[in-house]
């Protein structure tokens, strides 16, 4: 099964950004995921368009764009423009969430659908066939540092028989609280993406950690 190790660089430094992305361009992980919040949607605010600008410039790596953020559907365009390829967008926040899934599809990207820890699997039966992907979240959206919530391996198994049963190939993104201790049953449990923050930039050897991620 596809596995992907997806660094978030909500952990990374950002005085030191170029420095950064150099690392993960020359590191075995295949996606950079960039975490858009609002203090609306989630009780924090990151960074947003003029940032993921920047980083596009500076990399070829997939840019992974998780969106926390209310009313996704006016700034589609806007991430487009500036570098995103996936864009994945939450189920709590979006009361027509197939007509988001059609929107960022019309420019071309990758579309997800993103689900809090509280929010049940089987919301995402009527929306399943029309995504390329689900950004699990294993952790409450808004923070990095947390500890990954051990239900989240239920929900990625529910996922995984769903995607199966309907003989689909989404692909299933965990973030929040991956480590180098939690990976290899993460990715056991059926999940291809893993979003990894402090387990990647605290490490002593970034890429190394990446490696070690991807060959648990």
């Amino acid at each position: 099964m596809k596995r992907i190790i997806a660094p978030s660089f909500l952990a990374s430094n950002f005085l030191q950004l170029n420095r950064e992305i150099e690392m993960v361009n020359a590191s075995a992980a295949e996606w950079l995921h960039l975490d858009v919040m609002d203090g609306r949607f989630v009780p924090n605010i990151s960074f947003g368009i003029p940032v993921i600008e920047q980083i596009r410039k500076a990399t070829n790596k997939v840019c992974d764009v998780h969106l926390m953020i209310v009313e996704p559907d006016k700034y589609i365009e806007a991430f487009h423009d500036a570098g995103a390829d996936n864009i994945s967008i939450h189920i709590e926040a979006c009361p027509h969430l197939h007509r988001s899934i059609q929107l960022i599809h019309s420019f071309g990207m990758k579309a997800g659908v993103a689900v809090n820890p509280h929010t049940p699997i089987n919301f995402l039966q009527d929306i399943i066939q029309d995504i390329d992907f689900v950004n699990l979240m294993s952790v409450n959206p808004g923070f990095g540092g947390q500890s990954f919530i051990e239900h989240t391996l239920i929900k990625i198994k529910e996922l995984r028989k769903m995607i199966e049963d309907k003989d689909l190939n989404t692909l299933i993104e965990i973030d929040g609280g991956v480590t180098q201790e939690n990976a290899k049953i993460i990715f056991d449990a059926g999940a291809n993406i893993l979003v990894a923050g402090s387990s990647v930039f605290k490490a002593e050897n970034p890429k190394q950690a990446i490696v070690d991620l991807l060959e648990c």
